[in-house]
């Protein structure tokens, strides 16, 4: 593609930084998808967007199939071309988007891992006094009682904790402020670690959860650390943050049937995305059936 082309598509992610403050991992994404879709114009001998037809996509997505790319690898590459496009039909230097009418092959939704309740009570049941080991406590405590994402709970800052009304603060995607409810036995967790967290963070540290050099915790130091204590506790499965996450939710779901109120603790813009823990419940309810229903029972 030729300069102004190339040009348009940064403009299009500095956009994306500044209007809709995308995380660097997601522009990144955009980045690379809208690379391939500008290799294969190259291929094609399209130099410019506005020569792009619902044909090319057409054929972009079916070459990515041929390649490999999953339903929902070429969903991404489809959404950031829509996206550019949508940016210069705005900008008026496209009468209209070629991507629009193209809809890419539906992807495998996989169901999320979960923690039964038994064992994601076995691993707040970490074990110590010294503050690694009640900071973890804490930490977990609160990803399972609030449902946090593990960049939340990484960018928690002190001011956004309240124990005595029993409310967090926390910024998700798209920069979204939401205050989530904290449970009994996190309050008494991050209590107890609040009252020994000065004697390892740094004076100027706002973050609630520090490393062993008083610095605010890394996301690569929570996954540690969760492998760590699942390991150590005899989990029978890895343990990742997002597997509290979803926990959380599952167990929520579980309990109160409250899809509208699930969605809203969680953070999702679209309650598509929650209604994947309603197949979860449903797995759960299979097994019951199965192992409790005289006619579901197989024979011995």
């Amino acid at each position: 593609m030729d300069a102004e082309a190339r040009a348009q598509v940064e403009d299009y992610l500095r956009a994306l930084a500044g209007e809709r403050r995308l995380s660097p991992h997601t522009l990144r994404g955009y980045r690379r998808d809208l690379a391939a879709c500008a290799a294969f114009c190259d291929e094609q001998g399209v130099a410019r967007w506005e020569q792009l037809t619902e044909h090319h996509v057409r054929s972009l997505l079916a070459a990515g199939h041929r390649r490999g790319l999953g339903g929902r690898s070429l969903q991404r590459r489809l959404a950031a071309l829509r996206g550019l496009l949508d940016h210069l039909v705005r900008q008026g230097r496209l009468p209209a988007n070629a991507a629009r009418g193209v809809r890419a092959p539906r992807a495998r939704r996989p169901l999320p891992r979960t923690l039964d309740v038994d064992q994601a009570a076995a691993l707040m049941e970490v074990p110590g006094d010294g503050p690694l080991a009640v900071r973890d406590r804490a930490m977990l405590e609160l990803m399972y009682s609030s449902g946090l994402r593990l960049a939340e709970l990484v960018g928690l800052d002190l001011a956004r904790l309240d124990l005595e009304e029993g409310m967090v603060e926390v910024t998700g995607k798209g920069a979204k402020d939401r205050r989530l409810p904290v449970g009994r036995k996190a309050r008494e967790a991050l209590a107890s670690w609040l009252a020994v967290r000065a004697g390892l963070a740094a004076a100027d540290e706002p973050a609630v959860f520090v490393g062993r050099h008083g610095r605010r915790l890394s996301a690569r130091g929570v996954q540690a650390r969760l492998r760590y204590w699942s390991r150590r506790l005899g989990l029978e499965v890895p343990v990742h943050p997002h597997m509290l996450r979803h926990s959380f939710a599952s167990h929520l779901l579980e309990s109160s049937g409250d899809l509208r109120a699930v969605q809203e603790l969680l953070g999702h813009a679209d309650i598509g995305t929650t209604q994947i823990y309603t197949h979860l419940d449903f797995q759960h309810l299979a097994r019951v059936y199965d192992q409790a229903h005289p006619r579901a029972r197989r024979r011995r």
